[in-house]
């Protein structure tokens, strides 16, 4: 049977794409949740979005979103959520193939969740640059806002970051330790890597309009904690590119690597006149993909910044990048922290060099 395609009629989209011929893997997730919605549905619960923010150019937009079944989370009295344990996250219902109504400058589009419940739709849109609002809605609910930010055709630098021991320390990826930072550990106890929000804001400060998207191998079910941990300690928003930690259509486990070649890949192609500035850390594969990126697309890279883990985090995170890491003609700088990532982009010219007053 052949895929959904655009032309198709949405609900008719819907219908079929859970008809999509799938191997053993997919199909019992899917089995799975759709048990546990049905469950949910049952105990009265409806189906609401929760919005990521996106990021498009002057004529469209990609948005991004999940659908999903979840309790309310008690709040304190000011309005912000009580303490939030990862795990939260994670027993939300994913509602697969949904249909979402999307509202963007004025014009209702409907669009179809893959089988996780994700929504990530690239749809025509004229807005202004800079960060811009729309609507999400499932099933006739509540309008949800959802942020894109919209890069401007004269906009020439960007800044691709990771998060998982880039501006969050997390020793990741063991698999042990990812699930007590995930499921255990109060997200208000997570620490920043030190002088990265400085770092970043001093990017953007000299970049003005330029993008920021965090790239990472984060399930979507952390979504929320993620950018709430970025707010809380004054990351610049940016949008959020993360992924599903369940089973592709043919194999049980996803590849992180693959997730951050591809939307690197993309990102390459949807702005032609963006240069990257790639920030990272050592811990196995950041630098490695980075790297490969840069040989694919040498005049797309502004410079490469790693940050180095310390020895107790690159032994949770499962060791360093390889040694023999292929060389790239774009400066490549390694550091610490952010402060001295910061001095290294100014050494080499990425950032412009402060004289601090009275010295020089």
């Amino acid at each position: 049977m052949p895929h959904p395609t655009a032309d198709t009629p949405a609900p008719r989209r819907a219908t079929e794409a859970r008809r999509v011929e799938v191997g053993l893997p997919a199909r019992a997730e899917y089995r799975f949740h759709a048990w546990r919605e049905r469950r949910a549905r049952h105990r009265g619960l409806v189906p609401t979005v929760t919005a990521f923010p996106g990021y498009g150019g002057e004529d469209w937009v990609r948005v991004l979103g999940r659908v999903l079944i979840t309790s309310p989370i008690p709040s304190k009295s000011d309005g912000e959520y009580a303490r939030v344990r990862g795990w939260r996250s994670f027993v939300a219902v994913p509602i697969g193939f949904a249909q979402v109504s999307i509202t963007v400058g004025g014009v209702t589009h409907e669009v179809v969740a893959d089988r996780g419940g994700v929504v990530d739709a690239v749809l025509p849109a004229r807005l202004s640059p800079g960060w811009q609002t729309l609507t999400m809605t499932v099933e006739d609910g509540d309008a949800v806002e959802a942020r894109v930010f919209i890069v401007g055709a004269d906009v020439r630098f960007g800044v691709v970051c990771d998060i998982d021991d880039t501006v969050m320390v997390t020793s990741l990826p063991r698999p042990l330790i990812a699930a007590w930072n995930s499921f255990v550990i109060d997200e208000h106890a997570r620490q920043p890597v030190p002088g990265m929000a400085v770092l970043m804001n001093r990017i953007v400060g000299e970049n003005p309009g330029a993008p920021v998207v965090y790239l990472s191998t984060g399930a979507w079910n952390v979504g929320p904690t993620l950018a709430r941990f970025l707010a809380r300690h004054l990351f610049p928003p940016g949008a959020m590119l993360l992924t599903d930690w369940g089973p592709t259509h043919d194999r049980w486990f996803r590849s992180g690597s693959d997730h951050k070649s591809t939307n690197l890949a993309r990102l390459a192609e949807e702005f032609p006149q963006v240069t990257w500035l790639l920030i990272g850390d050592d811990g196995q594969h950041d630098e490695q993909i980075y790297k490969t990126f840069t040989q694919a697309h040498p005049d797309r890279v502004a410079s490469i910044a790693i940050r180095r883990l310390t020895p107790a985090e690159a032994v949770l995170a499962g060791g360093r990048s390889p040694a023999d890491e292929p060389s790239v003609a774009v400066p490549h700088v390694t550091g610490d922290d952010g402060a001295a990532l910061l001095a290294r982009l100014e050494e080499v010219g990425v950032l412009r060099e402060r004289r601090t007053p009275g010295v020089g």
